[in-house]
């Protein structure tokens, strides 16, 4: 009898752009001020992509990254998942752009569940090894938000950021992605979107002129209550599942939308604040790159060992939300070539 097969985390790399942008930037701009942004949403800064930046270019960076901590070559990857809502091009995928960057020969392709992106690509590819599918399969979340953001509208501009984050799954006897949850309200869908672009409503001389072709919130406050609701009934439902309570967890590395919804998250899961992974403050929200960035960061900073019981978390437009379940088993970051 064949023994189970399972994920594990290998690799993980992430980049940001060049550019740093301050939330004195917006002032001036906007009816906005440096302490406003940071009372209510953490946030001191975030990078913005430059001209030669997209979201290929940042993506196949972190996915380099990934690559290298886990010694692993081109040839050796069977599977390329990008998690964006932010696409290099409508058509073809940006899987096609950051494959061909990578000298990848396997198949790619796009998800897009917005904010949630990361946690679907890792429940996905993770899917795909116990499946016997795919050996090495890498996870990206990447986006640049700066593109689509209305820099006349206070309540989403000074929010989000540019970046990309990278995981490498690799087969493993023991569980290493121990189990996730994935669920959606597409009642909800209006509440956070760009509403021009696609196939539903082209972007027209019109809709450029009301600015339709920008990133839309419509209900700030309902979205920040769901979020925290939403996030905690998912982590409490994987964690029960699996028999962990919060108390064994090293970390809970949510989906980076803003400092007060990560603390509100911890305490509703009954988490010491040291336990709750709050990497928004240069970074901004980075919407499907946020936990993997965050993640890395983390990792690389020493606050994530082998053995170690991490939980990601995320919501985000669509309603979309979801929770990840891992056992850490990516090497130590003095380990060579990390």
């Amino acid at each position: 009898m064949s023994a189970e097969r399972y994920a594990k985390l290998s690799g993980l790399g992430s980049a940001l752009p060049e550019r740093v942008v301050p939330n004195s930037w917006f002032e001036g701009r906007i009816e906005t001020s440096d302490e406003w942004i940071r009372e209510r949403t953490g946030i001191r800064s975030r990078r913005f992509a430059g001209p030669s930046e997209s979201t290929a270019s940042l993506a196949a960076d972190a996915a380099r990254a990934a690559m290298r901590t886990a010694a692993a070559q081109p040839s050796a990857i069977d599977l390329l998942i990008v998690a964006t809502c932010t696409p290099e091009r409508f058509i073809p995928s940006t899987a096609s752009f950051v494959q061909a960057r990578l000298e990848l020969s396997c198949p790619s392709f796009d998800l897009n569940a917005a904010c949630a992106g990361f946690v679907y690509g890792l429940s996905v590819g993770a899917a795909q090894i116990r499946a016997g599918a795919a050996d090495r399969v890498l996870v990206v979340g990447a986006e640049v938000l700066s593109r689509v953001l209305d820099m006349s509208d206070r309540t989403t501009c000074v929010l989000f950021g540019d970046g990309a984050g990278a995981a490498l799954l690799e087969p493993s006897e023991e569980p290493g992605i121990i189990d996730s949850l994935l669920a959606l309200d597409g009642r909800q869908a209006e509440l956070l979107t760009v509403p021009a672009g696609g196939s539903a409503e082209p972007v027209t001389h019109e809709g450029i002129e009301h600015r339709r072709n920008y990133l839309r919130m419509l209900d700030g406050q309902s979205v920040f209550r769901q979020a925290v609701v939403a996030m905690a009934d998912a982590a409490t439902a994987v964690l029960q599942k699996a028999g962990i309570g919060p108390a064994d967890l090293r970390a809970v590395i949510g989906h980076q939308a803003n400092a007060r919804i990560l603390t509100a998250l911890g305490k509703r899961l009954g988490l010491e604040p040291g336990q709750v992974v709050i990497d928004i403050a240069e970074v901004g929200n980075t919407s499907a790159a946020s936990i993997p960035i965050a993640m890395d960061r983390a990792w690389r900073a020493g606050r994530l060992s082998p053995n170690d019981l991490v939980l990601t978390v995320a919501f985000g437009a669509g309603l979309s939300w979801g929770a990840n379940l891992i056992r850490w088993t990516a090497p130590p970051p003095g380990t060579p070539g990390v």
